[in-house]
């Protein structure tokens, strides 16, 4: 290993081995971070979402009640459309 060629190149690209870095004042400013009016509402949006149901519960009572007295009814070009329709989305 060459070490006069080290001294070289640091003596091209300047380098002296020892870089003064700035010092940092402490002046007690302390960082502060600001919601905006959007952003709060998206918070509440986000807690209102999280709080509710995915189920509606009304309607599953609806259908069941249906289901229970036989009036309960579904076509079978409704059912067979929702089949094809679920299908071509795994297709893609």
């Amino acid at each position: 290993m060459r070490v006069d060629a080290y001294s070289r190149i640091n003596s091209i690209y300047g380098v002296n081995g020892k870089t003064k870095t700035a010092s940092v004042s402490k002046s007690g400013a302390r960082d502060k971070v600001e919601i905006s009016g959007f952003g709060r509402d998206m918070q509440i949006a986000k807690q209102a979402v999280s709080e509710s149901s995915d189920i509606r519960e009304e309607r599953v009572a609806e259908i069941k009640e249906q289901i229970d007295k036989g009036t309960y009814g579904v076509s079978g070009d409704a059912f067979a459309e929702k089949i094809i329709a679920k299908y071509e989305g795994f297709l893609r």
